[in-house]
């Protein structure tokens, strides 16, 4: 017979809502103090409870949970995916690719071809945040040679940049969404891509509404190395041919590496300094990891996981109704904590213990907590995405809102492929 758990097991998450929430208000902004802290005191919160247990037993839980071997390949790919991203960035690749997309895009659809070059970026580098600082400022110059609202051309880098961010093979997301619940990368991607490139397609139709009659000079011309660009491709390529991330990734590094080797970006010194530099930019999210992994056990152990299940039979009652609820909690969490890898972390083994309840696929919830975490990180004021494209381009947060079509119609589809799913499974 099954326990219906306990609502103070889940104390911990609460006490970091609250800190979190509590000292970003204070500082008036959700990055002043590292999201580490308020995750630390929740851990530490954890270990203090259930008196009944010895406290070296509650270490050893903590400890299982952190070292996972899931969680331990999240966090190798982590590294990996750090690195690759700050060598292929040194190198070139990011220039080129941008340079490379502004040369061959028609004038007729410069908008429409920002938005497909910001979902090429962010789909091959694996960040909406390094997407946006690359592109926001010649968005500007574009509105300024065009005559187009800024806040439009802006609207298209961050729309590219959550289509990318959510898709991408190397993206954090991506990773702790398919690691948490244990399914392969490619079979993600498939069934998350069929779900969102109509809203994609509309995305880019409505931006060429919305410019239509501009007239548009032309930008000049912009240098780039299409070799430069290849690590990309390589990347995307190989992980669609189901090619373990492991492999893919020390091949990326590799392979560009020795391009930037041989066209003078940096000598090797400087290689191993870029791949350093990658991997110390993961840190914070490494640590993270680990510190939520075994606070998420604690939790389960005191019966905070069976409350959520309990609760979750008499409010989802199908398995329509659980995918849902998954939404709606990877939703409220990065709401709350303006970061959706973090959101996703965090509800990631929730997600698994509801997923396994209901028997639900792990790529589909693999595809909706990445799909609704980046939903509402490319729409909240006040997350990275939107201050440093707002800070970028000198404009209100609330302007480019209006604007970021894409994360709107992405959440429309990911609710349609809900209800219609289950519907034709009579759920």
């Amino acid at each position: 017979m099954k326990t219906k758990g306990k609502v103070s097991a889940l104390l911990p998450l609460a006490v970091f809502l609250i800190v979190y929430a509590g000292t970003s208000i204070i500082a008036k902004d959700f990055y002043a103090v590292s999201v580490i802290v308020p995750f630390l005191i929740s851990a530490i919160v954890a270990l203090s409870m259930n008196k009944k247990r010895k406290f070296e037993d509650k270490i050893q839980d903590f400890c299982k949970g952190a070292g996972n071997p899931n969680v331990i390949l999240m966090i190798l790919i982590f590294v990996l995916a750090g690195a690759f991203a700050q060598v292929a960035k040194a190198m070139g690749a990011v220039d080129s690719t941008v340079n490379f997309g502004l040369s061959i895009l028609p004038t007729s659809i410069l908008v429409p071809g920002v938005f497909i070059i910001a979902s090429f970026i962010a789909l091959s580098v694996g960040t909406s945040m390094g997407t946006i600082v690359a592109l926001v400022p010649i968005a500007v110059g574009i509105s300024e040679k065009t005559g187009i609202a800024v806040a439009i051309v802006v609207g298209a880098v961050v729309s590219g940049a959550m289509f990318g961010d959510n898709l991408s093979m190397i993206s954090d997301t991506t990773i702790a969404a398919t690691r948490t619940q244990g399914c392969e990368m490619k079979d993600k991607f498939k069934m998350n891509f069929k779900i969102v490139l109509p809203a994609a397609i509309v995305t880019a139709i409505i931006f060429m509404i919305l410019t239509k009659g501009t007239a548009i000079q032309t930008l000049g011309d912009y240098e780039y190395s299409f070799i430069k660009i290849l690590p990309y491709i390589a990347v995307l390529i190989s992980a669609l041919m189901g090619i373990n991330v492991i492999f893919i990734l020390i091949g990326g590094i590799v392979f560009a590496g020795v391009i930037g080797l041989l066209y003078g970006s940096f000598d090797i010194i400087g290689l191993f300094t870029n791949i350093s530099a990658g991997i110390q930019g993961m840190s914070e999210l490494i640590i993270i990891s680990l510190l939520i992994a075994g606070t998420i056990e604690l939790i389960k152990n005191n019966g905070g996981i069976e409350y959520i299940l309990n609760k979750g039979m008499k409010n989802f009652k199908s398995k329509r109704g659980a995918e849902l609820g998954i939404a709606t909690l990877v939703s409220l969490v990065d709401i709350c904590t303006a970061n959706n890898t973090i959101a996703i972390v965090t509800v990631g083994p929730i997600a698994k213990d509801i997923s396994d309840e209901f028997e639900l696929e792990p790529r589909r919830v693999a595809g909706i907590m990445d799909m609704f975490s980046c939903v509402f990180q490319g729409l909240i004021p006040y997350g990275a995405q939107l201050i440093s494209a707002s800070g970028l381009a000198m404009i209100s947060p609330f302007a480019i809102i209006r604007y970021s079509v894409y994360p709107y119609l992405m959440g429309i589809c990911a609710l349609v492929s809900i209800y219609f799913y289950w519907r034709k499974r009579n759920e």
